[in-house]
């Protein structure tokens, strides 16, 4: 526990730190964001640096590669799934900086390179012989997927990093989610690794899952180091570089401990986002009528009037809730 909480505090301070450097060099750079011309309220958001994500990516992995001892390979692999979707980010973000236009990566581009790195994830999960093919299920016990782990988890990937992309779009609210979401599964993890030592298990497994959470607490202290910078009014954006990287480290920290079936419940806001693209997608190309007055769901409450950092409190508390239950169903 000290170990995790002093991994926390120092990822927090030398995330603090790095945030100055990295919105001073975003702004020298010209990484500033493109707002869509269909999102009038966010008009006066135009020009804010972007890439932040960087911010709380870099020190993370750094702090967690330091802390990591012992048995880690899942670990490892974790913080590589979590850099490899900050560099597909990274690479949707350059372009649009560089064409000074909201469009960056083709959609097929970035899902050849969300399932890329989803693939390896799935492989590693099945092949390695430590987590293996079986997933716990919230109600209680678990279930054996064989090798249909692997396509599980790449759908499961897929759809995670994605949903927390399109919740990305109001100052703090992707960020204070994530956070809330990355204790939450913390929390869920050492449950598990309290558990398994409590029914005479643990040795090399028990290894594995406090490395993996030495992973989800140096995310969270510096997700948390660049929510001082992104909460309203935001001075930077975590733009696709931190977005896609947190859907796959909270995916990640999920799937590696065996609780993929609890991030529908744990990431609702998340689901809620993508679910609402969906069925306004889907519904327009029908009928060619709305059922939002725009999706995803945050910024149709924008366009009811409801005041931008009201609906991020509304999703953290929702959030809150929700984490509570996904530790809930853990105990059972």
């Amino acid at each position: 526990m000290v170990n995790l909480l002093l991994a926390f505090l120092l990822t927090f301070l030398v995330a603090v730190l790095f945030a100055p450097l990295v919105i001073k060099l975003a702004k020298k750079v010209g990484a500033k964001q493109e707002i869509l011309e269909y999102v009038t309220a966010h008009k006066n958001k135009q020009g804010t640096a972007t890439m932040g994500g960087l911010i709380f990516v870099l020190p993370a992995i750094i702090i967690a590669l330091v802390f990591c001892n012992g048995q880690a390979s899942v670990a490892y692999v974790a913080l590589g799934v979590f850099f490899g979707y900050c560099l597909l980010g990274f690479l949707d973000d350059f372009i649009k900086v560089h064409t000074h236009k909201n469009l960056g990566l083709r959609a097929y581009q970035k899902v050849i390179g969300q399932v890329g790195i989803a693939v390896i994830a799935g492989l590693f999960m099945y092949y390695s012989g430590i987590m293996g093919s079986v997933i716990y299920l919230p109600w209680g016990g678990e279930v054996d997927l064989s090798w249909g782990i692997i396509p599980f988890v790449i759908f499961v990937f897929l759809a995670m990093t994605n949903a927390s992309n399109l919740t990305d779009g109001l100052d703090g609210l992707t960020g204070w989610t994530s956070f809330i979401m990355l204790i939450g599964i913390v929390a869920i993890i050492g449950i598990t690794d309290v558990k398994l030592l409590a029914n005479g298990g643990g040795g090399d497994i028990s290894q594995q899952l406090q490395n993996l959470m030495l992973v989800g607490v140096t995310t969270a202290g510096g997700l948390l180091a660049f929510l001082c910078f992104n909460s309203f009014p935001a001075k930077i954006f975590m733009g696709d570089t931190g977005s896609l990287a947190l859907g796959g480290v909270i995916t990640s920290l999920a799937v590696f401990s065996g609780w993929t079936l609890l991030l529908p419940i744990i990431c609702v806001v998340f689901v809620v986002s993508a679910v609402s693209v969906v069925i306004q997608v889907l519904h327009y190309k029908r009928t060619k009528r709305r059922v939002f007055l725009m999706a995803p769901l945050h910024h149709h409450f924008e366009k009811k009037g409801v005041n931008e950092t009201k609906i991020v409190a509304i999703y953290i508390v929702v959030t809150i809730i929700a984490c509570v239950l996904g530790v809930l169903c853990s105990l059972l």
